[in-house]
């Protein structure tokens, strides 16, 4: 039978219980036919103020993503994907393969990560030289810039925001970002990029498109994309970004 609600495809979204941007930025984009259900990763104690507690909070998801991923699995998905980033950059680019691994023998689907979209999204971009950000502590961003750098690109900066709880990360305002976007455009980069799912930046990043004249992946919009492409669909979506828009 046809699922009405997903006919064309039904993404498991994996997700922290913290996070409240990621289906948000999903079903804005207003995809025809695809649908999404969440499974959510329980984040009793969201502190992330110190590299220490950072670690604490993966510890965390990696307790609870079986029964988030067991959750998604009852809605029958098509594929999963991954609506958290941080782990999926752990460990580099074998840290990510060996995430994506884990995943697909336990669901049998196809698995989209944040730390792959990125990469494809710059691959197919063109760009080489970037800068990033993230709500993180350095801890993580060490691991975003080690996964960039092995995936072949040269990373000029990698800034944190150093959120102090993991849903303080979706009241970082526009304004906060705009200024670090700004630090962050030298005239050697060439794509600036933002990783940290729960960060609303998806309109933002269309926006500053325009006004720096390069691209500006926002990972919510780079996993979509990925997502959408792997699985066949090629849909375009505007007010996201010049790669759902373009690409």
């Amino acid at each position: 039978m046809t699922n009405s609600v997903g006919p064309r495809a039904v993404f498991g979204v994996i997700v922290p219980s913290t996070n409240t941007v990621v289906e948000h930025d999903y079903w804005s984009a207003r995809v025809p036919g695809v649908a999404y259900r969440a499974g959510s990763m329980h984040i009793p104690h969201p502190v992330m103020g110190s590299d220490r507690d950072f670690e604490a909070l993966l510890g965390q998801i990696r307790s609870s993503i079986d029964v988030a991923v067991r959750d998604a699995l009852t809605a029958e998905p098509d594929r999963m994907v991954m609506g958290m980033s941080a782990e999926t950059f752990w460990g580099g680019v074998a840290g990510n393969e060996a995430f994506e691994r884990r995943l697909g023998e336990r669901t049998g689907l196809p698995v989209t990560t944040g730390a792959s979209s990125c990469r494809a999204a710059l691959r197919e971009l063109g760009c080489r030289r970037i800068a990033v950000f993230s709500p993180y502590q350095p801890v993580a961003d060490r691991e975003v810039g080690r996964y960039f750098a092995e995936a072949g690109f040269d990373v000029a900066a990698v800034t944190g925001l150093r959120c102090p709880t993991a849903t303080d990360i979706a009241r970082v305002g526009p304004e906060r970002i705009l200024e670090t976007v700004r630090a962050l455009d030298t005239g050697s980069v060439e794509a600036i990029v933002q990783v940290g799912t729960n960060l609303s930046f998806t309109a933002q990043a269309d926006e500053l498109e325009s006004e720096l004249g390069k691209p500006v992946v926002a990972i919510n919009a780079a996993t979509l994309w990925h997502a959408l492409r792997e699985h066949g669909l090629d849909d375009r979506v505007t007010g996201m970004g010049s790669l759902l828009r373009s690409h």
